[in-house]
């Protein structure tokens, strides 16, 4: 038996509009209005790493993977493993370094261009 653990290399959480019609928690959604600077809660289903060390993209994601082009670069604060109704959450906290608004490619893997 093993433990399923999933490894992101970005932050991908789903448009406010799904936390407006009451489908997600706030915290699964992107901020209404993304600040550079200020610092968001987060929390994602499942048992999931992040990488700690430096800026990722923050993404919008629609399911299965449909994510968008980087939205910001973000700093992953902290990130704890939870359970709810006996469910493995991820919740955490991120910093916005850069908020993006064009559509020039910002990131080649881990590297910030």
């Amino acid at each position: 038996m093993g433990i399923k653990v999933e490894y992101n290399p970005d932050l991908a959480l789903r448009n406010y509009s799904e936390f407006k019609a009451g489908k997600r928690g706030k915290e699964e959604c992107l901020p209404e209005i993304i600040e550079n600077g200020k610092i968001y809660n987060f929390l994602k289903k499942d048992q999931r790493l992040y990488w700690l060390l430096g800026e990722l993209p923050l993404l919008e994601t629609k399911g299965n993977q449909n994510l968008s082009l980087p939205i910001a670069s973000i700093i992953i604060l902290e990130a704890t493993h939870i359970l709810v109704d006996k469910e493995v959450w991820t919740r955490g906290k991120y910093k916005v370094v850069e908020v993006f608004t064009d559509k020039n490619v910002h990131f080649n893997g881990f590297t910030k261009i």
